[in-house]
């Protein structure tokens, strides 16, 4: 249910593919991603897509019952995109839910396709959300508008996700993963410690 592409100029395109239920994420699944994501210091850039109408639900209703919202491997899986030295893209293909954030927010840039939607509702599910997200989510948009999303509930739509800076460009659907290669243009053209050295500079 996890897809890995390498091309031969260190593209790592990673999609999540269980669209018959809306990407919705299991241990194992977030296990592999953050198995993926650990192994991609060797890349020069990482897509992160999915497949359908959906990047993600979050995660999958049945696995709720047993202990998923508070695993770590959500911290894993967001911490090691995080440090990786490369640059990480998100191309969203659809809406994100819930815990599915987190791989968002720990990307180094987000682009999504119009009628993408953003929503976490842990308030109205009883969970925290996991322990980097809500720190990553105010450095992109604010402490307000993070509470907007986190506190209030709200789903915040693709332009007002772009107009907060949550996303950084919208794209239509059947150009999203040249738009994110495009992106990714200069890195895949430049030696992996300067592209590290750039991203150390733009740490926050």
């Amino acid at each position: 249910m996890i897809d890995l592409d390498k091309s031969d100029d260190g593209l790592w395109t990673v999609t999540i593919n269980r669209p018959d239920k809306a990407n919705s994420l299991t241990h194992a699944m977030l296990t592999e991603l953050a198995e993926i994501a650990e192994a991609a210091t060797e890349a020069r850039a990482l897509v992160l897509t999915g497949r359908g109408k959906a990047f993600s639900a979050g995660m999958d209703l049945e696995a709720a019952k047993s202990g998923l919202p508070t695993d770590p491997v959500w911290e894993r899986l967001s911490g090691a995109l995080s440090t990786l030295p490369c640059l990480t893209i998100a191309a969203l293909n659809g809406t994100v839910a819930g815990g599915a954030m987190g791989m968002v927010l720990a990307c180094d840039l987000r682009i999504a396709v119009p009628g993408t939607r953003f929503f976490y509702p842990v308030m109205k599910l009883g969970f925290l959300p996991q322990p980097s997200d809500p720190g990553r989510l105010t450095r992109l948009i604010g402490p307000s508008r993070a509470k907007m999303i986190l506190m209030a509930g709200q789903k915040i739509d693709t332009d007002t996700a772009h107009h907060w800076g949550l996303v950084d460009q919208v794209t239509e659907p059947d150009a999203l993963l040249d738009t994110a290669r495009t992106l990714a243009t200069d890195a895949l053209g430049a030696t992996p410690d300067h592209a590290a050295g750039i991203k150390h500079l733009c740490r926050p």
